[in-house]
């Protein structure tokens, strides 16, 4: 009993990884059940269906593995691993508004149920890549949003206004004095700015006018400049780049393990058809 290349279905199923193995001995087409098959009027064409069905995916982008078979659905845990780096990060970002840039340890907290997951999702060659994909992702966004996550915030919800230049104050650290700049606010209130522009660590600036951006909650220190002075650096752009990579390399493994799933499905009526 031939069942294609010259191959014997013996020979054939003990090609077959042993998950897959088990796999077709579940659904009632075992090697006794594929002989009887093959032994039949055209049935080794339907064998060699049924086997193709089963083997090893000759993609690269194989997204399940040997959890293919007898390990549940492959895409439960891209879909938990999506949910849980995505929940993760919004945390670390939402830390930033209480602890500043200390966030980080906070996603560095997060990113233990992250390597949880991680370790959850199927085995295969395409899987180690989505893995190393989305652990990268992560730590990007979780590096990046700690440093940045303020000026973010400003550069969606804050406010352009004019403000008012105040004298700088200088601050000392390891016996060197730093002039930071000061602003007045439209209400009247003066706060330490981001960053120092060339005026306004010049005493003689005070009292002149410049463009900021605030904070209408007045949590956030104010930029100098406008809103389109705030982002769009590098780092902002790989932000944007690791925030796709996040979402979208687990969606990618969800839909490819679903589309492999779907296959298995016709074996599964394939092999119903010929009993």
């Amino acid at each position: 009993m031939v069942a294609g290349d010259g191959r014997s279905v013996d020979e054939e199923f003990a090609g077959l990884s042993k998950s897959r193995q088990r796999a077709l001995e579940e659904n009632g087409l075992g090697l006794p059940e594929l002989r009887r098959i093959a032994a039949e009027e055209g049935g080794e064409r339907r064998v060699r269906h049924i086997l193709a069905e089963y083997a090893p995916s000759t993609s690269r982008w194989d997204f399940q593995g040997d959890r293919w078979a007898g390990g549940g659905s492959a895409v439960g845990p891209w879909m938990r691993l999506l949910l849980v780096s995505v929940v993760s990060v919004v945390v670390c970002l939402l830390s930033t508004y209480v602890i500043n840039k200390y966030a980080l340890f906070v996603g560095a907290v997060c990113g233990l149920a992250v390597v949880w997951a991680l370790l959850r999702t199927p085995l295969s060659r395409a899987g180690l890549v989505v893995r190393c994909l989305v652990g990268a992702a992560y730590v990007v966004l979780i590096w990046a949003g700690s440093q940045s996550a303020d000026a973010w915030y400003l550069h969606v919800r804050g406010q352009e206004a004019t403000v008012t230049y105040a004298t700088p104050v200088n601050q000392g650290s390891h016996g060197v004095r730093t002039p930071y700049c000061r602003v007045k606010l439209p209400d009247g209130s003066v706060r330490q700015t981001f960053r120092n522009d060339k005026r306004c660590t010049d005493a003689d600036s005070a009292g002149s006018k410049t463009d900021a951006v605030i904070d209408p909650s007045g949590h956030y220190r104010p930029v100098l400049g406008d809103t389109s002075d705030i982002g769009g650096d590098v780092a902002g752009y790989v932000s944007v780049g690791a925030a796709a990579i996040l979402v979208l390399a687990p969606l990618t493994a969800a839909y490819m393990g679903r589309r492999n799933e779907t296959r298995g499905g016709r074996a599964d009526r394939a092999g119903g058809a010929s009993a």
